[in-house]
């Protein structure tokens, strides 16, 4: 068979076949994870206050990612003159088994599935789901080496409590700020009304937090922002889609005018990946009922894709 695949073989392109995440190899063994990359759903979504549907947001991130899988060996990018993942191993692990209402069985069930990954010396990539699948996510990272927290969103997601709920959407990073393992968090895109009262805010400068708005990035610059993130650490990067702007991404859940558009996104990560190491990734709350146009859901893939492009780009 060619590099590309065209003489020979089985192409599996867009519309053909099941749509794993890019068309990745599928793994129902979770023992046997052989990858660099291994992609887990995390179809949940009873963490959230507003506007339910999250839970179908692996479904529509997987089959909007199907729009980058023409069998060509990487992607090349002719800005940068780089070929992007070629050579990266990707797999896709399904879901994590989730029973709705049940908030902490449905946790737990992610956690596992990040913890096989992390054993298996694989970069776990999480599909959301609400912003509360985060906090299982960091719980698996107990026995790793320390990560700094990179956070794109609209809302702190600092609440400690309320209304008796401790792990809904609005508490992941207050939850992350518990760990000894997570050395800091840098907040970046949160802006308007907050869903976290201002002694939220507070605490979170007082554990260390760096939060900007995107008027407050914006005025600074991808490369101040940066300097700004500690130097050679492992990064976890959580992505909320509510980060960037309503105008491309409306499938969410708590939109919020005013938000990063694409290529800030993207020139961040990129510096990420050259200043430190990601080590884990999770996107979150695509609802992809709310729009019929599948933009959101196509943004998701694109920058998950062009975020594992640009972390094993950096390595080599």
């Amino acid at each position: 068979m060619s590099s590309h695949g065209y003489e020979s073989g089985r192409l599996n392109l867009p519309f053909v076949g099941i749509p794993t995440f890019a068309k990745s190899r599928y793994v129902e063994d979770w023992d046997s994870i052989a990858a660099d990359v291994a992609i887990l759903g995390a179809p949940f979504d009873f963490g959230t206050q507003w506007r339910s549907g999250a839970r179908f947001g692996p479904r529509g991130i997987r089959e909007a990612s199907t729009l980058f899988s023409f069998g060509h060996a990487g992607a090349y990018d002719h800005e940068d003159d780089t070929t992007y993942l070629e050579g990266v191993r990707i797999v896709d692990l399904g879901d994590a088994d989730i029973v709705h209402t049940d908030t902490m069985g449905s946790h737990a069930a992610i956690e596992y599935g990040v913890r096989k990954i992390l054993a298996a010396g694989a970069v776990p990539v999480v599909l959301g789901g609400d912003h509360s699948v985060n906090i299982p996510c960091i719980n698996a990272f107990e026995d790793q080496e320390p990560i700094h927290i990179v956070q794109i969103d609209a809302h702190l997601d600092f609440v400690d409590e309320r209304h008796g709920v401790r792990f809904g959407h609005g508490n992941p990073m207050r939850r992350a700020s518990e760990k000894p393992w997570v050395t800091g968090m840098s907040q970046l895109g949160i802006r308007n009304v907050s869903s976290t009262a201002k002694e939220g805010y507070d605490y979170a400068r007082a554990q260390g937090s760096d939060i900007l708005s995107v008027r407050q990035f914006r005025k600074l610059g991808v490369e101040r922002v940066l300097d700004r993130i500690p130097a050679g650490a492992r990064y976890y990067l959580t992505l909320d889609i509510d980060g960037f702007d309503p105008s491309i991404a409306p499938g969410t859940g708590t939109p919020s005018h005013g938000g990063f558009l694409y290529y800030e996104v993207l020139e961040l990560i990129a510096g990420l990946c050259e200043r430190g190491r990601i080590v884990g990734v999770d996107l979150v709350e695509v609802a992809p009922d709310y729009d019929r146009t599948g933009t959101t859901a196509i943004l998701a893939a694109q920058i998950l894709l062009n975020t594992i492009g640009r972390m094993f780009a950096a390595k080599s």
